[in-house]
Protein backbone atom coordinates (compact mmCIF):
# COMPACT_ATOMS: atom_id res chain seq x y z
CA UNK A 1 0.00 0.00 0.00
CA UNK A 2 1.70 3.21 1.58
CA UNK A 3 5.60 3.85 0.95
CA UNK A 4 5.24 6.57 3.59
CA UNK A 5 6.49 5.67 7.60
CA UNK A 6 3.57 6.32 9.58
CA UNK A 7 3.87 7.37 13.40
CA UNK A 8 1.25 7.73 15.91
CA UNK A 9 1.21 10.42 18.67
CA UNK A 10 -0.25 12.69 20.67
CA UNK A 11 -0.01 16.16 21.45
CA UNK A 12 0.23 15.80 25.03
CA UNK A 13 2.92 12.73 24.26
CA UNK A 14 5.11 14.08 21.66
CA UNK A 15 7.39 11.32 19.77
CA UNK A 16 10.39 13.88 19.80
CA UNK A 17 12.45 10.64 18.10
CA UNK A 18 9.55 10.50 15.12
CA UNK A 19 9.69 14.28 15.11
CA UNK A 20 13.51 14.87 14.77
CA UNK A 21 13.85 12.39 11.83
CA UNK A 22 10.70 14.48 10.43
CA UNK A 23 12.71 17.25 10.88
CA UNK A 24 15.78 16.29 9.03
CA UNK A 25 13.33 15.10 5.87
CA UNK A 26 12.26 18.45 5.38
CA UNK A 27 15.31 20.30 5.86
CA UNK A 28 16.95 17.36 3.25
CA UNK A 29 13.94 18.54 0.55
CA UNK A 30 11.53 15.43 1.75
CA UNK A 31 7.51 15.61 2.43
CA UNK A 32 6.00 15.05 5.80
CA UNK A 33 2.18 15.16 5.99
CA UNK A 34 1.05 16.27 10.15
CA UNK A 35 -1.98 17.28 12.01
CA UNK A 36 -3.22 20.81 12.95
CA UNK A 37 -6.09 21.85 14.27
CA UNK A 38 -7.72 22.40 10.90
CA UNK A 39 -6.89 19.75 8.52
CA UNK A 40 -3.92 17.74 7.78
CA UNK A 41 -1.28 19.35 6.11
CA UNK A 42 1.14 18.32 3.31
CA UNK A 43 5.22 20.22 4.29
CA UNK A 44 8.06 20.78 2.84
CA UNK A 45 10.69 23.43 3.55
CA UNK A 46 9.15 26.93 2.52
CA UNK A 47 12.51 28.54 1.34
CA UNK A 48 13.27 25.39 -0.82
CA UNK A 49 12.08 25.91 -4.78
CA UNK A 50 12.18 22.42 -5.11
CA UNK A 51 10.65 21.18 -2.42
CA UNK A 52 7.56 23.65 -2.68
CA UNK A 53 7.49 22.01 -6.75
CA UNK A 54 7.59 18.17 -5.11
CA UNK A 55 4.68 19.82 -3.06
CA UNK A 56 2.47 20.69 -6.06
CA UNK A 57 3.69 17.42 -7.74
CA UNK A 58 2.37 15.27 -4.88
CA UNK A 59 -1.16 16.75 -4.90
CA UNK A 60 -1.41 17.29 -8.59
CA UNK A 61 -2.28 20.74 -7.57
CA UNK A 62 -1.85 23.95 -9.83
CA UNK A 63 0.99 25.25 -9.38
CA UNK A 64 -0.43 28.86 -9.45
CA UNK A 65 -2.43 28.04 -6.33
CA UNK A 66 -0.67 29.55 -3.52
CA UNK A 67 0.98 27.38 -0.59
CA UNK A 68 1.04 28.34 2.78
CA UNK A 69 3.88 29.14 5.06
CA UNK A 70 3.90 27.46 8.76
CA UNK A 71 5.66 28.86 11.25
CA UNK A 72 6.26 27.85 14.95
CA UNK A 73 7.34 31.18 16.75
CA UNK A 74 5.18 34.80 16.21
CA UNK A 75 8.45 36.05 15.19
CA UNK A 76 9.47 33.83 12.30
CA UNK A 77 6.76 35.81 10.94
CA UNK A 78 9.14 39.00 10.45
CA UNK A 79 11.74 37.61 8.06
CA UNK A 80 9.13 36.11 5.24
CA UNK A 81 7.41 39.29 5.02
CA UNK A 82 7.81 43.59 3.88
CA UNK A 83 5.85 44.66 6.55
CA UNK A 84 3.49 43.66 9.09
CA UNK A 85 0.72 46.30 9.79
CA UNK A 86 -0.73 47.39 13.33
CA UNK A 87 -4.13 45.72 12.32
CA UNK A 88 -2.35 42.36 11.44
CA UNK A 89 -0.60 42.27 14.28
CA UNK A 90 -4.18 42.69 16.55
CA UNK A 91 -5.57 39.99 14.83
CA UNK A 92 -2.54 37.89 14.97
CA UNK A 93 -2.47 38.63 19.41
CA UNK A 94 -6.22 37.46 19.52
CA UNK A 95 -6.14 34.53 17.14
CA UNK A 96 -2.52 33.30 16.58
CA UNK A 97 -1.55 30.59 17.28
CA UNK A 98 -4.61 29.28 15.18
CA UNK A 99 -6.88 28.79 12.72
CA UNK A 100 -5.58 31.88 10.68
CA UNK A 101 -3.90 32.73 7.84
CA UNK A 102 -2.82 36.15 6.34
CA UNK A 103 -1.41 37.61 3.49
CA UNK A 104 1.38 39.97 3.48
CA UNK A 105 4.20 41.04 0.98
CA UNK A 106 6.68 38.69 0.77
CA UNK A 107 10.54 39.34 1.33
CA UNK A 108 12.87 37.70 -0.97
CA UNK A 109 13.73 34.83 1.30
CA UNK A 110 10.11 33.15 -0.23
CA UNK A 111 10.69 31.53 -3.36
CA UNK A 112 8.21 32.61 -6.15
CA UNK A 113 7.48 28.38 -6.43
CA UNK A 114 6.16 28.63 -2.86
CA UNK A 115 3.71 31.39 -3.31
CA UNK A 116 2.26 30.38 -6.56
CA UNK A 117 4.18 33.45 -8.69
CA UNK A 118 2.74 35.71 -6.33
CA UNK A 119 4.78 38.74 -4.69
CA UNK A 120 2.32 37.65 -1.06
CA UNK A 121 2.74 35.02 1.55
CA UNK A 122 0.30 33.43 3.02
CA UNK A 123 1.42 32.63 6.96
CA UNK A 124 -0.37 30.69 9.44
CA UNK A 125 0.97 30.19 13.00
CA UNK A 126 -0.92 26.79 13.87
CA UNK A 127 -2.07 25.50 17.13
CA UNK A 128 -1.10 21.77 17.68
CA UNK A 129 2.26 20.55 19.57
CA UNK A 130 2.52 18.23 16.69
CA UNK A 131 2.57 20.58 14.02
CA UNK A 132 4.56 22.95 15.93
CA UNK A 133 7.38 20.83 17.05
CA UNK A 134 7.83 19.22 13.59
CA UNK A 135 8.30 23.04 12.00
CA UNK A 136 10.94 23.89 15.25
CA UNK A 137 13.06 20.55 13.71
CA UNK A 138 12.26 21.15 9.93
CA UNK A 139 13.99 24.85 10.48
CA UNK A 140 11.11 26.98 11.37
CA UNK A 141 9.17 27.20 7.89
CA UNK A 142 6.78 24.61 6.42
CA UNK A 143 4.98 25.13 3.15
CA UNK A 144 1.74 23.28 3.27
CA UNK A 145 -1.26 23.31 1.94
CA UNK A 146 -3.91 20.28 2.81
CA UNK A 147 -2.52 16.77 2.65
CA UNK A 148 -5.06 15.17 -0.25
CA UNK A 149 -5.25 14.62 -4.42
CA UNK A 150 -5.88 18.00 -5.48
CA UNK A 151 -9.59 18.71 -5.55
CA UNK A 152 -10.66 15.97 -3.27
CA UNK A 153 -12.06 16.10 0.12
CA UNK A 154 -9.34 17.50 2.56
CA UNK A 155 -7.88 15.27 5.19
CA UNK A 156 -9.14 15.18 9.02
CA UNK A 157 -7.72 11.75 9.87
CA UNK A 158 -3.87 9.97 9.25
CA UNK A 159 -6.03 7.31 6.95
CA UNK A 160 -6.90 9.76 4.78
CA UNK A 161 -3.57 11.10 3.63
CA UNK A 162 -2.11 7.65 3.29
CA UNK A 163 -5.00 6.77 0.91
CA UNK A 164 -4.35 10.18 -1.48
CA UNK A 165 -0.72 10.30 -1.36
CA UNK A 166 0.70 7.69 0.90
CA UNK A 167 2.78 6.45 -2.31
CA UNK A 168 4.03 10.20 -2.79
CA UNK A 169 5.61 11.20 0.20
CA UNK A 170 8.56 10.14 3.11
CA UNK A 171 6.57 10.15 6.60
CA UNK A 172 2.93 10.70 7.88
CA UNK A 173 2.94 12.04 11.65
CA UNK A 174 -0.67 10.31 12.62
CA UNK A 175 -1.87 12.59 15.50
CA UNK A 176 -5.91 11.16 15.43
CA UNK A 177 -8.54 12.69 14.20
CA UNK A 178 -8.40 16.79 13.48
CA UNK A 179 -10.38 19.53 15.90
CA UNK A 180 -11.83 21.59 13.42
CA UNK A 181 -12.53 20.09 10.22
CA UNK A 182 -12.13 22.85 7.85
CA UNK A 183 -9.12 24.88 6.75
CA UNK A 184 -7.67 28.23 8.40
CA UNK A 185 -10.10 31.60 7.57
CA UNK A 186 -8.05 33.55 5.32
CA UNK A 187 -7.60 37.13 6.25
CA UNK A 188 -5.55 39.50 3.09
CA UNK A 189 -3.54 42.51 4.50
CA UNK A 190 -2.09 43.78 1.37
CA UNK A 191 -4.91 46.17 0.75
CA UNK A 192 -6.15 49.30 2.38
CA UNK A 193 -9.01 47.27 4.39
CA UNK A 194 -8.75 43.49 5.66
CA UNK A 195 -10.14 41.46 3.37
CA UNK A 196 -11.49 38.01 4.38
CA UNK A 197 -10.25 35.46 1.23
CA UNK A 198 -11.39 32.38 2.96
CA UNK A 199 -14.19 31.51 5.67
CA UNK A 200 -13.15 29.46 8.31
CA UNK A 201 -13.38 28.75 12.01
CA UNK A 202 -12.75 32.16 12.87
CA UNK A 203 -15.91 34.28 11.34
CA UNK A 204 -16.91 37.80 10.00
CA UNK A 205 -17.99 39.03 13.51
CA UNK A 206 -15.14 37.81 15.45
CA UNK A 207 -12.80 39.23 12.63
CA UNK A 208 -15.06 42.67 13.16
CA UNK A 209 -14.33 42.79 17.08
CA UNK A 210 -10.81 43.08 16.49
CA UNK A 211 -10.14 44.85 13.45
CA UNK A 212 -13.21 47.33 13.42
CA UNK A 213 -13.69 46.98 9.01
CA UNK A 214 -13.04 43.62 7.38
CA UNK A 215 -14.41 43.34 3.52
CA UNK A 216 -15.62 39.86 2.39
CA UNK A 217 -14.07 38.78 -1.23
CA UNK A 218 -17.25 38.17 -3.35
CA UNK A 219 -15.58 35.58 -5.05
CA UNK A 220 -15.66 33.07 -1.42
CA UNK A 221 -19.53 32.73 -2.62
CA UNK A 222 -19.43 32.86 -6.53
CA UNK A 223 -17.65 31.11 -9.42
CA UNK A 224 -15.35 33.83 -9.52
CA UNK A 225 -12.82 31.76 -11.66
CA UNK A 226 -11.60 34.30 -13.86
CA UNK A 227 -9.54 35.92 -11.20
CA UNK A 228 -5.98 34.91 -10.39
CA UNK A 229 -6.23 33.29 -7.35
CA UNK A 230 -4.48 34.95 -4.13
CA UNK A 231 -5.22 32.45 -1.75
CA UNK A 232 -6.10 28.33 -2.03
CA UNK A 233 -9.03 27.00 -2.89
CA UNK A 234 -10.60 30.04 -4.29
CA UNK A 235 -10.28 29.10 -8.09
CA UNK A 236 -10.68 25.48 -8.68
CA UNK A 237 -13.79 23.31 -7.92
CA UNK A 238 -12.72 21.88 -4.59
CA UNK A 239 -13.15 19.33 -1.34
CA UNK A 240 -14.96 17.26 -4.41
CA UNK A 241 -16.32 13.83 -3.71
CA UNK A 242 -16.17 10.94 -6.78
CA UNK A 243 -20.37 11.02 -6.62
CA UNK A 244 -22.38 13.91 -8.35
CA UNK A 245 -23.05 16.87 -5.28
CA UNK A 246 -26.23 19.29 -5.24
CA UNK A 247 -27.30 21.23 -2.30
CA UNK A 248 -30.58 21.69 -1.63
CA UNK A 249 -32.02 25.28 -0.57
CA UNK A 250 -35.40 26.46 0.19
CA UNK A 251 -37.51 26.24 3.63
CA UNK A 252 -36.62 23.25 5.36
CA UNK A 253 -40.34 21.48 5.05
CA UNK A 254 -39.69 22.05 0.82
CA UNK A 255 -36.01 20.86 1.08
CA UNK A 256 -36.65 18.02 2.86
CA UNK A 257 -39.74 17.29 0.07
CA UNK A 258 -37.34 17.74 -2.96
CA UNK A 259 -34.32 15.78 -1.02
CA UNK A 260 -37.13 12.48 -1.01
CA UNK A 261 -38.58 13.28 -4.30
CA UNK A 262 -35.09 13.44 -6.50
CA UNK A 263 -33.99 10.65 -4.13
CA UNK A 264 -36.57 8.14 -5.14
CA UNK A 265 -36.04 9.82 -9.00
CA UNK A 266 -32.86 8.31 -9.06
CA UNK A 267 -32.88 4.91 -6.84
CA UNK A 268 -35.84 4.08 -9.59
CA UNK A 269 -33.24 4.28 -12.20
CA UNK A 270 -30.52 2.20 -10.30
CA UNK A 271 -27.84 4.82 -8.95
CA UNK A 272 -26.78 4.60 -5.42
CA UNK A 273 -27.53 7.71 -3.71
CA UNK A 274 -26.10 9.68 -0.35
CA UNK A 275 -27.82 12.05 1.85
CA UNK A 276 -26.39 14.71 3.93
CA UNK A 277 -28.47 15.35 6.72
CA UNK A 278 -28.33 16.69 11.03
CA UNK A 279 -29.63 15.30 13.84
CA UNK A 280 -32.46 17.25 13.43
CA UNK A 281 -33.89 16.10 9.95
CA UNK A 282 -32.67 12.35 10.10
CA UNK A 283 -36.13 11.21 10.84
CA UNK A 284 -36.86 13.42 7.02
CA UNK A 285 -35.32 10.65 4.74
CA UNK A 286 -36.42 6.67 5.14
CA UNK A 287 -34.02 5.75 2.12
CA UNK A 288 -30.48 6.60 0.57
CA UNK A 289 -27.61 6.37 2.13
CA UNK A 290 -28.43 8.81 5.14
CA UNK A 291 -25.36 10.40 7.01
CA UNK A 292 -26.31 12.53 9.64
CA UNK A 293 -23.25 15.41 9.50
CA UNK A 294 -24.19 16.96 13.14
CA UNK A 295 -26.76 19.43 14.87
CA UNK A 296 -27.30 22.71 13.60
CA UNK A 297 -28.18 23.79 17.26
CA UNK A 298 -23.90 23.50 16.95
CA UNK A 299 -22.57 23.97 13.79
CA UNK A 300 -18.85 23.40 14.83
CA UNK A 301 -20.52 19.56 14.75
CA UNK A 302 -21.20 19.82 10.89
CA UNK A 303 -18.19 21.67 10.23
CA UNK A 304 -16.11 19.08 11.62
CA UNK A 305 -17.77 15.76 9.75
CA UNK A 306 -18.00 17.05 6.21
CA UNK A 307 -14.58 15.88 4.53
CA UNK A 308 -15.27 12.63 6.40
CA UNK A 309 -18.50 12.16 5.23
CA UNK A 310 -17.71 13.00 1.51
CA UNK A 311 -15.09 10.69 1.87
CA UNK A 312 -17.56 8.05 3.53
CA UNK A 313 -19.64 8.43 0.54
CA UNK A 314 -16.65 7.62 -2.07
CA UNK A 315 -16.19 4.56 0.35
CA UNK A 316 -20.24 3.70 0.01
CA UNK A 317 -19.58 4.22 -3.94
CA UNK A 318 -22.52 6.27 -4.07
CA UNK A 319 -23.73 7.89 -7.56
CA UNK A 320 -25.32 11.48 -6.19
CA UNK A 321 -25.42 13.21 -3.00
CA UNK A 322 -27.89 15.47 -1.92
CA UNK A 323 -27.44 17.71 0.92
CA UNK A 324 -29.79 20.19 2.82
CA UNK A 325 -27.95 23.79 3.11
CA UNK A 326 -26.33 25.56 6.20
CA UNK A 327 -26.97 28.74 6.71
CA UNK A 328 -26.06 28.52 10.20
CA UNK A 329 -24.66 31.81 12.44
CA UNK A 330 -21.61 30.66 13.48
CA UNK A 331 -20.21 28.57 10.58
CA UNK A 332 -22.25 29.18 7.98
CA UNK A 333 -20.22 30.67 5.42
CA UNK A 334 -17.21 28.68 6.03
CA UNK A 335 -19.44 25.20 5.57
CA UNK A 336 -21.23 26.90 2.51
CA UNK A 337 -18.13 28.11 1.00
CA UNK A 338 -16.74 24.62 1.14
CA UNK A 339 -19.96 22.39 -0.05
CA UNK A 340 -20.91 25.01 -3.07
CA UNK A 341 -16.80 24.62 -4.49
CA UNK A 342 -17.51 20.61 -3.61
CA UNK A 343 -20.74 20.46 -5.64
CA UNK A 344 -19.09 22.82 -8.73
CA UNK A 345 -21.68 25.31 -7.75
CA UNK A 346 -24.64 22.88 -7.90
CA UNK A 347 -27.47 24.08 -6.34
CA UNK A 348 -30.97 23.49 -6.90
CA UNK A 349 -33.97 25.98 -5.29
CA UNK A 350 -36.81 23.75 -3.61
Amino acid sequence: MSHAKIVKMTEDHLDMEALREAGRILRNGGLVAFPTETVYGLGGNALDPEASKKIYAAKGRPSDNPLIVHIAEFDALFPLVTEVPDAALKLAAAYWPGPLTMIFHKSDIVPLETTGGLDTVAVRFPDNEIAREMIRQGGGYVAAPSANTSGRPSPTLASHVDEDLGDHIDMILDGGQVNIGLESTIVDFTEDVPVILRPGFLNEDMLKEVLGEVRVDPGIMSENVHVRPKAPGMRYKHYAPKADLAIVEGEPAKVFAKIRELTAQRLKEGSKVGIICTEESRKEYPEGDVRCIGSRADDRTIAHHLYEILRDFDEDGVDFIYTESFETPRMGMAIMNRLIKAAGHEVIEA
